[in-house]
């Protein structure tokens, strides 16, 4: 079990044999096509941006990726969106919400940009049912604390809504990335349920400080701990004392599809860690559905 899953293929029998019912993944992406096909198109150049080649592993049609989650087991997950300038929030949240009723897998989310209109985007979203956010800073280059987003962090932390924050340095670092910045936002809002992308990369040490102050804030798996990412953000030498700390605050989420590498190498990396006798099985049921389908309602 602690070896985790070989292959794609052997990830539902290795799910099974932990005894839970599916994965419940809290960070992955479905965009509208002209979206993600613009987002495919970046990582083409990845080695011009990041200086490293990122061949997205699952490219295919939104109807086969779909069917490939449901073959890997994955019962729930929270499709993101985030926009990358003024005026494409709301109908990145219309289209998401709309994906959710057309798909039972997903929850409904939605997603905001500092601009006037921000407040009545997520006021409805929530109305319609909006279970997840998604706000990424490095990529939609704001200043997570602009007064225009007050307003949003506050109603967010009051109806108790996880919102799924890039907010790290990694991959690139941005004018408004670092969690030092963000904590700023807890600041003024310390009851938001804060999920850290990818555990804050490279931040690793600082995000399970914020977890200590701020019992609603978590950290996610997302592309931690794999090969691809270990070559620029080791884990810190107490890896698995941070984890132990806090076992009920780590949540499964992967980036599919636009991961250079398996589903599987996720889970693998996990099981790893799960291999620390403190924390064994009952890390990995937390970790890979019971925590995230609380936060998420499921």
């Amino acid at each position: 079990m602690i070896h985790g899953p070989a292959s794609d293929a052997e990830i539902p029998e290795w799910i099974s044999a932990l005894g839970i019912d599916g994965l419940v993944d809290i960070h992955l992406h479905f965009l509208p096509k002209p979206v993600m096909d613009k987002v495919w198109a970046y990582f083409d150049q990845a080695e011009e941006h990041y200086g490293v080649a990122w061949p997205v592993y699952y490219r295919t049609s939104e109807a086969e990726r779909i069917e490939t989650l449901r073959s890997f087991g994955v019962r729930k997950f929270a499709p993101l969106v985030y926009p990358h300038k003024p005026g494409m929030a709301e109908w990145l949240t219309s289209w998401a919400l709309e994906f959710a009723e057309r798909v039972p897998d997903a929850v409904p989310t939605g997603t905001f940009y500092p601009e006037p209109a921000a407040l009545s985007v997520v006021d409805g979203a929530l109305r319609a049912g909006a279970r997840c956010f998604k706000a990424h800073v490095q990529v939609g280059a704001y200043d997570p604390r602009d007064e225009l987003l007050d307003g949003v962090w506050g109603a967010l932390a009051d109806a108790g809504v996880p919102v799924v924050v890039h907010c790290g340095h990694g991959p690139l670092k941005g004018a408004y990335t670092g969690l030092r910045l963000f904590e700023e936002i807890l600041v003024r809002h310390p009851n938001l349920t804060l999920v850290l992308a990818h555990a804050g990369m490279p931040e690793i040490d600082f995000a399970f400080e914020l977890a200590r102050k701020y019992p609603r804030v978590h950290l996610d798996t997302t592309m931690v701990g794999v090969e691809f990412t270990l070559r620029g953000n080791p884990l810190p030498p107490d890896w698995t004392d941070l984890l132990a700390e806090f076992p009920d605050r780590v949540v499964f989420g992967t980036d599919f599809p636009n991961i250079p590498y398996s589903y599987a190498t996720q889970l693998q990396a996990i099981a790893g860690w799960a291999a620390d006798d403190r924390l064994g099985e009952p890390f990995l049921r937390a970790v890979l559905h019971d925590t995230p389908a609380k936060l998420l309602s499921v």
